[in-house]
């Protein structure tokens, strides 16, 4: 991504909704927990590893999932390792101007203990995914104090790992009430929910109990995803959705619905699943349409990307002003999993640092 020249074009508070925890994290912490883990690596400096991590160009999601390869055996499993990872997440958010992030993870892959199959060939070890989700919640409130940014967690579910499901919504509600804001579904949008029913029991424990709903959908997949996403699962919110606007009809109920969508340009891009030309991007099409939207980063790491750069790549090609940067940050906000109450707190923090009155309708 280094050919992108960033360029702050939007250097007031920021709302980010879809940002993966473990595709965030500094390679120099990489390197510190394996020195003292005594694992090895291919590389032993920030940009030899940096050579293995980062996309280069644009590819296929596979080639980007490969990249975790390269990595997350370091962290995974360690509690350390895992509170600091998310630690520091909340003062890189905070270095980029955000006030207000919701970061998201799978507990599973974070774990080395009750958990099957372990990921990343750990061995055996002590750290469970309530450990893991204990550990993060830990390392946010933590940073939250440090650097005033209010952070809360999403959940991960793993469509090609359905036996996770029950076990991610059960942690969704052991600790709603220390910062785990919503479940996710994430990974290859191939497996739909028919042929893994437990993806859909735990959406609808969920809604049951008032967690809150967002999933991958229409990222590389087709509109059908969003489809099933939104009726079947119920998601209040979709991760990416591009595919969406291949579907008119869809796309114009969920327009009326004022669905939100979380958009992460610079990832569509390399992942291959947008057009690698931005002036090309459907969310041009959200923003002419007033849709609900969010600007996110996604996996900076691997993208060696900021939210800085995704902004600034909407403003030079998609035409974006900062009257839209504007509203898509309330927009953000609005669509946040917060609790009414707090939502409205961020609400009129943004209000003020743009310089609105709060009865601005959008």
């Amino acid at each position: 991504m280094s050919t992108m020249t960033e360029q702050v074009v939007f250097n007031k508070p920021k709302v980010e909704l879809h940002v993966h925890l473990d595709g965030s994290i500094r390679v120099q912490t990489i390197l510190d927990v394996a020195k003292r883990r005594g694992i090895r690596l291919p590389e032993n400096t920030v940009e030899g590893m940096k050579e293995k991590i980062v996309l280069e160009k644009p590819g296929s999601l596979t080639s980007f999932l490969d990249k975790f390869n390269e990595y997350m055996h370091v962290v995974a499993g360690d509690r350390e390792a895992i509170k600091r990872i998310a630690y520091e997440f909340v003062e890189d958010r905070a270095k980029e101007g955000v006030i207000y992030v919701e970061v998201r993870y799978s507990p599973h892959l974070l774990a080395n203990h009750n958990v099957k199959p372990i990921a990343w060939n750990q061995t055996e070890g002590d750290v469970s995914p309530d450990d893991v989700v204990r550990l993060v919640n830990e390392g946010l409130s933590e940073g939250q104090r440090a650097f005033k940014v209010t952070a809360r967690s999403i959940l991960c579910c793993m469509r090609h790992m359905p036996n996770w499901s029950m076990d991610v919504v059960e942690l969704c509600k052991k600790y709603r009430h220390e910062g785990v804001v919503a479940i996710d579904l994430a990974g290859d949008e191939s497996l739909n929910c028919e042929t893994n029913p437990e993806h859909q029991s735990a959406y609808e424990e969920a809604v049951r109990c008032g967690i809150h709903r967002t999933v991958h959908a229409g990222e590389v997949g087709p509109p059908s995803v969003v489809k099933e996403a939104v009726e079947v699962l119920q998601a209040e919110r979709i991760g990416h959705g591009y595919a969406t606007i291949e579907d008119q009809a869809l796309y114009k109920k969920l327009l009326d619905q004022k669905m939100h969508f979380e958009v992460c340009p610079i990832s569509s891009k390399m992942t291959g699943a947008c057009s690698p030309d931005f002036t090309k991007h459907p969310v041009i099409t959200f923003m002419k349409d007033k849709a609900n939207y969010s600007l996110n980063t996604d996996d900076p790491l691997i993208f060696d990307s900021t939210l800085h750069l995704d902004y600034s790549m909407a403003h030079k090609h998609m035409g974006f002003t900062e009257e839209e940067f504007k509203r898509l940050n309330i927009c953000s906000a609005e669509s946040s999993f917060l609790p009414e109450k707090e939502k409205k707190e961020l609400l009129f923090q943004l209000y003020d640092a743009y310089g609105m009155m709060r009865s601005t309708a959008f």
